[in-house]
């Protein structure tokens, strides 16, 4: 049986001068650079102290410098690791995972509720994983929000095509696939585009690369693109910074008059990113806080 990493990082309330929600948003940041999109935070009321709690691959690179990289950055955070069964991590998740609504129109479930009355929400199957978005965290909705906005308001019509950055666990695309949009999905870890295969399958959407295949995955990022490949929306759910560095080149890819979703980004580096695009041309974003984090949207 197959082990996994109960990994979980304790930032202490109670220490004079020490900003626990200060330094909580630069461990979001720390880790959603990572591509951990799954962890949960849970805060003591008696002690304020703030816990990041998620599952780690032995064989990860993380886990292997996590301690370290913790120590250097935040000293008076602690790290604990737990070794477990993965059958109990998923046992773990059946206990915590509930259906998400987002915006009254998608519900995103685990393949054990998938036989669920949806209430006439169109469902979104997702099987949980280490480090890839399940809709729960604030980025991957703000994202499937906007999309659906863009649905609702005629901005997005069936056959548009897109582009969907940094998919992850294929959420976002497979949204936009059952809205009847067709597009690419790129990542740069191989292992992101594994899993989204899996759940194009768990979703009844034919594998990428099949004849009519609604999303087609590949590894990498806006390099792989041809360059004259323009797409009707795009949607970036990764980190402030590579969204800033990328805006000139993504922006390429945008159809005049196509809709941009942006997030992955702290409310502390919304402003930021949103200069960034401004400066290309682009009007000022209308703009979501869901919690630290921030959907910037061009629609």
């Amino acid at each position: 049986m197959s082990r996994l990493l109960k990994t979980e990082i304790v930032v202490p309330g109670t220490i004079a001068g020490l900003d626990p929600e200060s330094i909580g948003e630069e461990i979001d940041g720390f880790l959603a650079a990572n591509s951990l999109q799954g962890w949960e935070e849970l805060t003591a009321p008696a002690t304020r102290d703030l816990t990041f709690r998620f599952y780690l691959e032995p064989e990860s690179p993380l886990a292997g410098s996590l301690k370290d990289q913790v120590a250097a950055r935040w000293p008076e955070a602690r790290v604990s690791m737990e070794s477990m069964e993965q059958q109990d991590w998923s046992a773990a998740w059946k206990e915590f995972f509930t259906p998400i609504d987002i915006g009254g129109r998608f519900e995103i479930v685990p393949p054990w509720l998938a036989d669920n009355d949806h209430h006439g929400l169109e469902p979104i199957i997702i099987e949980p994983k280490m480090a890839f978005g399940t809709g729960h965290h604030a980025t991957t909705a703000l994202c499937l929000e906007g999309i659906t906005k863009l649905v609702e308001s005629g901005r997005l019509a069936k056959g548009a095509k897109f582009l969907d950055l940094g998919t992850g666990s294929g959420i976002l695309a497979i949204g936009l696939a059952k809205l009847g949009c067709s597009g690419v999905a790129v990542d740069i870890d191989p292992q992101a585009i594994f899993c989204a295969a899996e759940n194009l399958a768990l979703n009844g959407l034919p594998a990428s690369g099949t004849p009519g295949a609604p999303i087609q995955l590949a590894v990498g990022g806006l390099e792989s693109l041809h360059p004259e490949l323009t797409f009707d929306c795009i949607v970036a759910n990764i980190l402030a910074q590579p969204l800033i560095d990328m805006a000139p080149y993504l922006l390429k890819h945008l159809k005049p008059g196509g809709a941009l979703i942006l997030s992955g980004i702290l409310t502390t580096q919304a402003d930021g990113v949103a200069k960034a695009y401004v400066m290309q041309g682009l009007p000022e974003p209308a703009r979501k806080d869901d919690g630290e984090w921030t959907g910037l949207f061009w629609v």
